[in-house]
């Protein structure tokens, strides 16, 4: 199977997903994941869809991004541990492996079988030839270089198997904003986005907000009050009521609307419901805050920063190229050729 009937067999994912058939797959696939994993709701499985066709599947960005990548070559085994905190968030590892032409022995979450192994049957039935470069497998012995994602434990198990072989591991992540003091309601409105999408399951959501000193909250709150409607996943709703109780029991000072929690605390990491926040000075000691950090750190938003950040609202849009942890993955796959 040549490059060219691989890259046109994943734009025709695209075409059929657009589809009145595609739809009506699609939310077949809705009704199966309600059982498997609450936190995968409807509208969910829609973004995650959309974004997939949109930046994913996009025929001109597919060739423009691979375009180091028309020559066969001989086809290498690489195995993927597929994370499933997102849905189909492992579809991307996948492209990537495939349409380099090799071929993806996937390990799927248990969190995220339906979806996944939907658009897989569905790649199949574009196109049988397909089924030679995707597998399902329950073991990776085969693999002869590995992508692995995980949490920073399971990274210690990844990078202790997996270490002979060639490797991408990757550990926790998490995104953080930078407020100035001078943000309208739409900048607040499009950061919750960042915040809320997915209910900040994802290493992209804004867990962490840096704030001038003396910051006044109230805007925030106010502009962001339509999200209410998250405390309907009960999921959600467990982790707000417990992380309430929490800050409440240790005495705490937060503030809180009654679905999302703000309290001060330098990790960069928050549990689900809740937002820390620090206040800063100036962009300097910002910058070295972050400087210690960015190991930990998948992205930066917020607007007229002195360093690479993302506008607020598009942290949940990564391009082909907004490699997680920063490592190309296209990059990875190229120097396994030989």
């Amino acid at each position: 199977m040549q490059f060219e009937e691989r890259i046109l067999t994943f734009v025709q994912l695209k075409t059929f997903l657009q589809s009145e058939n595609g739809k009506l797959k699609i939310e077949d696939w809705k009704y199966r994941i309600a059982n498997e994993n609450k936190w995968f709701t409807p509208e969910n499985i829609d973004k995650a869809i959309n974004a997939i066709i949109s930046n994913f599947l996009d025929e001109a960005k597919l060739r423009f991004w691979l375009a180091d990548f028309t020559k066969e070559v001989i086809p290498k085994k690489v195995g993927l541990v597929l994370s499933g905190n997102l849905p189909a968030v492992g579809f991307f590892d996948m492209l990537a492996v495939v349409l380099s032409g090799n071929l993806a022995l996937l390990k799927l979450s248990t969190s995220d079988t339906v979806l996944m192994k939907g658009l897989i049957q569905t790649l199949f039935e574009i196109n049988p030839k397909i089924e030679k470069y995707i597998q399902i497998v329950e073991k990776l012995n085969e693999s002869d270089a590995f992508i692995a994602t995980g949490s920073d434990n399971s990274a210690r198990y990844f990078e202790y198997y997996f270490s002979k072989k060639p490797n991408i591991i990757r550990k926790n992540r998490s995104s953080l904003a930078i407020l100035n003091g001078s943000e309208t309601e739409a900048d607040f409105k499009a950061l919750a986005t960042d915040i809320f999408n997915y209910y900040g399951l994802g290493c992209r959501n804004v867990s962490k907000i840096f704030v001038p000193q003396n910051y006044d909250f109230v805007p925030f709150y106010d502009a962001i009050e339509s999200w209410n409607t998250i405390l309907n996943n009960n999921k959600y709703q467990n982790n707000y009521d417990y992380n309430k109780s929490v800050l409440l029991i240790n005495g705490t000072p937060h503030y809180d609307n009654g679905f999302l929690l703000l309290t001060e605390n330098p990790s960069l990491v928050s549990p689900i419901s809740v937002l820390y926040y620090e206040y800063y000075n100036d962009f300097e000691s910002v910058s070295s805050k972050i400087e210690e950090v960015k190991d930990k750190i998948q992205c930066i938003v917020g607007d007229n920063l002195p360093f690479d950040s993302i506008s607020f609202g598009q942290s949940q849009e990564p391009s082909l190229t907004d490699y997680p942890d920063g490592v190309d993955v296209l990059a990875f796959l190229k120097s396994i050729e030989n």
